[in-house]
Order: C-alpha cells, then sequence, then structure tokens
C-alpha cells in the first residue's frame, strides 16, 4: 500500500468513527504533513483520494471538509453504529441491546419510536435553565456540606408539598434525594438485598430494574403480570412459599412497557402480602404525575404501615429529564439508603435542585402537567389506531392508563430483533421485547413510544414498521 493510500484509509476509517463528523473541517494540508512526517505531496493525494469517495469536499480558502455520504445520512463507524448487528436469540444481552438503542436514538434523522424519554419539547427547560443560571450567578461558591445528603431543604419541601396536593401526606425527613430515579432504585435495592439474593419483578419488566439486580449480582425472578392490573399477587405469594425473596420490584402506575394503573385493591392486598412476608417492596413510581384519569393515583406508600415499602421517584418523566434529580422515600430503610448514597456519590449537584425548586415555586407545575397528560392521552390513541390500521392481523396492544409507551404484540411467527434491525435500516428505532425479560418471552413484542408529537412522519414510520412486520410474518412461512 503506498502512503496517500494509508493515509486516506486511516482518515476514512476516523470519518466512520464518528471522530470528524458531517460538515467538521479535517486538518489542514499542512497539519496532516507535520502531524505524519509525510510530505505535502503525499497528503494532497490522499485527500483528492477520500474526495473522490465523496467523503470530503474541498471548499476555497477554507480547507477540507466531511461531507455526508451518498444517501444524505450521517457517515457512522460500526463501533458508534446502533445499527450493528445483535444476536437473534434467546440469549440477547439485554444491557447491550438497551446500550444499542439508546445509540440509534441519537441518529440525527431516526424516528425515535424506541425512546425511553418523553419528547424533550415538552418540558420547560429553557425556564429551569434560566433558575438554573441565575442561582450560579448569585452563589459562586458552595461548600461540598451544602450538597450532602438528604439535599435541598427547599427541594426536599416542594417535594413534600407535591405529596400533600395529591392527597397523600408524607414526613419530609424521609426523603433522599438522589440523581434520577436510577440512583434512587439502585440505592434501595442495595439497602435491602446483597449479592446472592432472589428480587421478584414483573413480567415483562422495566429493564433498569433489570440492570440494577443484574449490576449487584443478583438473580431476577419474573411473576407473571396482567397487562391491565398488574402483578399477580397471588403467584408472587406461591413463589415465596417455595423459595426465599429478599425484595420484590413493582411499578404500579402506568408500568413500563404495559402501562397499567393498577388498583388500589390490588396494592393494598400486595402491601399486606408482603408486610406479613417482612419483605421489602421497591416502588418506582417515575411515571405517576403522568395519569390520563380525573384522580392522582395512589401509590403503594399510601397502604405502608411498617416501612417496608421504599417509594422511588424523579422529575425526569414529567419536568425534565436533563437534570437528573429524582428521590427515594425508603420507609424504615432511610438512614441504611442515606449512608449508601453518601458512600455512592457523596452527593447531588445542589443548582438542579435549587432551580426545580424555583420552578415548582413560581411557575404553575399543574398546569404544565395538565397539558402534557392531555397530549399523552391524545397521542396514545393516535398510536394505538395506527398500530391497529398498518400492522399485520392478529397484533394486539397495551391500553395504557398513564405514561407515554405502548406495548405491541406481533403475530408469534415475526421476531422483534430482526424488525428492529430493519427498523434501524429505516431510520426508526423501536424497544424490542427481549429488553424486558431474561428469557425470549417476549420475542414477537415491542415497545413504542407516542410522547412526540403527531406528525406525517411519525405516521410513515408506524405505516412503514407494519409493512416491515408483514415483510417478517411473510418469511416466516
Amino acid at each position: 500500500m503506498k502512503l496517500y493510500e494509508k493515509l486516506a484509509k486511516e482518515i476514512e476509517a476516523q470519518i466512520r468513527r464518528g471522530v470528524f463528523r458531517p460538515g467538521e473541517r479535517i486538518p489542514s494540508v499542512r497539519q496532516t504533513s507535520q502531524h505524519h512526517r509525510l510530505s505535502i505531496t503525499t497528503v494532497i493525494h490522499a485527500y483528492l483520494q477520500l474526495e473522490s469517495k465523496g467523503l470530503i469536499e474541498s471548499r476555497p480558502q477554507s480547507g477540507y471538509f466531511v461531507r455526508p455520504d451518498a444517501s444524505g445520512r450521517r457517515v457512522v463507524a460500526p463501533e458508534l453504529n446502533p445499527s450493528a448487528p445483535l444476536a437473534v436469540s434467546a440469549q440477547v444481552d439485554v444491557s447491550r441491546l438497551v446500550l444499542s438503542t439508546l445509540r440509534s436514538i441519537g441518529a440525527d434523522d431516526a424516528i425515535p419510536l424506541g425512546s425511553p424519554y418523553p419528547d424533550p419539547a415538552l418540558f420547560p427547560f429553557h425556564k429551569i435553565n434560566r433558575y438554573a443560571y441565575a442561582i450560579a450567578r448569585r452563589q459562586k461558591q458552595w461548600g461540598v456540606t451544602s450538597e450532602l445528603p438528604p439535599g435541598s431543604p427547599r427541594l426536599i419541601r416542594q417535594i413534600a408539598r407535591r405529596y400533600l396536593e395529591n392527597g397523600e401526606p408524607i414526613d419530609p425527613n424521609e426523603i433522599v434525594v438522589t440523581v434520577g430515579a436510577t440512583e434512587a432504585i439502585n440505592l434501595c435495592l442495595q439497602a435491602v438485598a446483597k449479592p446472592g439474593d432472589t428480587i421478584a419483578v414483573e413480567s415483562p419488566t422495566f429493564y433498569a430494574m433489570l440492570h440494577a439486580i443484574e449490576r449487584m449480582g443478583m438473580r431476577a425472578i419474573e411473576v407473571a403480570t396482567d397487562p391491565r392490573t398488574g402483578i399477580d399477587v397471588g403467584a408472587l405469594a406461591q413463589i415465596m412459599e417455595r423459595q426465599p425473596i429478599a425484595a420484590c420490584m413493582v411499578m404500579p402506575n402506568f408500568q413500563n412497557p404495559l402501562g397499567f394503573q393498577m388498583p388500589d385493591e390490588k396494592k393494598r392486598e400486595l402491601v399486606e402480602l408482603m408486610t406479613r412476608r417482612d419483605v421489602p417492596i421497591i416502588e418506582n413510581d417515575v411515571y405517576h404525575e403522568l395519569y390520563f384519569g380525573d384522580v392522582h393515583p395512589g401509590a403503594l406508600k399510601a397502604w405502608d404501615t411498617k416501612g417496608i415499602v421504599l417509594h422511588c421517584a424523579s422529575f425526569s418523566k414529567s419536568l425534565t429529564p436533563a437534570l437528573r434529580i429524582g428521590w427515594a422515600l425508603p420507609g424504615r430503610y432511610r438512614q441504611q439508603v442515606e449512608k449508601l448514597k453518601f458512600l455512592n456519590t457523596l452527593t447531588t449537584p445542589l443548582v438542579p435542585q435549587l432551580a426545580i425548586a424555583d420552578y415548582l415555586e413560581n411557575d404553575g407545575y399543574e398546569h404544565h402537567l395538565r397539558r402534557v397528560r392531555k397530549v399523552f392521552m391524545q397521542q396514545a390513541r393516535l398510536m394505538r389506531a395506527a398500530v391497529t390500521r398498518f400492522f399485520p392481523e392478529g397484533t394486539r396492544t397495551s391500553q395504557p392508563a398513564g405514561g407515554y409507551v405502548l406495548w405491541v404484540e406481533l403475530p408469534p411467527q415475526v421476531d422483534s430483533m430482526r424488525l428492529y434491525q430493519r427498523a434501524l435500516e429505516s431510520g426508526i428505532t423501536i424497544g424490542p421485547g427481549y429488553m424486558f425479560s431474561t428469557s425470549a418471552a417476549y420475542a414477537h413484542f415491542i415497545r413504542l413510544n407516542y410522547s412526540y408529537a403527531w406528525s406525517p412522519a411519525i405516521e410513515q414510520a408506524v405505516t412503514t414498521l407494519g409493512k416491515l412486520a408483514s415483510a417478517c410474518l411473510r418469511e416466516s412461512a
């Protein structure tokens, strides 16, 4: 290989890995000549070869810049490519699959039907950012002690007031502020269980809960879960008769991915069962503000008389995901959770806490929530109707009572991983069912996000998904 060909190949590899992005300027001929100790003529030959491949372009008086590829889509390397093939089998690595899916959402033109996050356009981020900027200007210096657990007293007071407004008075002294609900869940799990323990979860369940269990060297046991009423308390009781369970992790309100709201009588039944067994419940309630009905849903915490419910929530799904502020109400495990918070991350950044507190005090949080709930409810209907219309016969959907995700059951012959890969090739992301279980039980299910404003692009994406699912079905025949 000639020197200029070798140089061209190296630069091409950097472009495809995303080191140089479309529209960015690459090093000048002189810089490259100096860095690689090559003649200017050799570098020019390399750049001309890259230009002939359509990878870079020359701009007079400016230098060389990366071009889009022939299709106009971003050039991405295999190691950063969200559509990199994954094994289609029951042994799919859930963590790797989730990471691949999340990366795919960042593609410039991808339709984010696989996103676990709500549409950021719905959030008052600019208002909160202004509060954060003003706070940072006022307070030039903070000591670490001002950020120590349990968190900002102002934010804790606002969180407690919000629960009171929703008819659930709580003790503000129980609140521990965390870096999002994910940290709250991890801290609570660490407080009640140890490596090797078995944790009961819903089936299907939100993959972040499976990640927490896996990371701590624990084992998940999946419990049958009704798509309308939640975890089967009777089945859970039978499992606990056969083997020890260290804790139960559930999402009783607008569970991801099923979207149900667990009836109050079943919430009470679950808490009573676990109280009799003296087994803690970790309650992931991040979607509790996103209900479609007229009444705020109750939390398991409301039926807890012995402090066994460790309640976790955040502002990420209802106000802003950017600042990563969550909290835990850990019941009788409160001191242990606060200690673990200190040992794990020491603090939660203070400026985001105070910015959110300012917003809650001054800017009509309830008005914002009413608008978001209305949007989600309308778009849930549109998404269900579109899936019913465009997907192959035999497709069924959940009936969300809140939140922003739809669980779709395809005909059994359609493998969600194959559909996932083909959807990515068409610039569409989805959540394949493999992400929501430790087994292949949901191989023919997908999760769709309906929070983004309904548009011709979204409708076309759903239409395309339906065609791709039909093609997968025909190929399996």
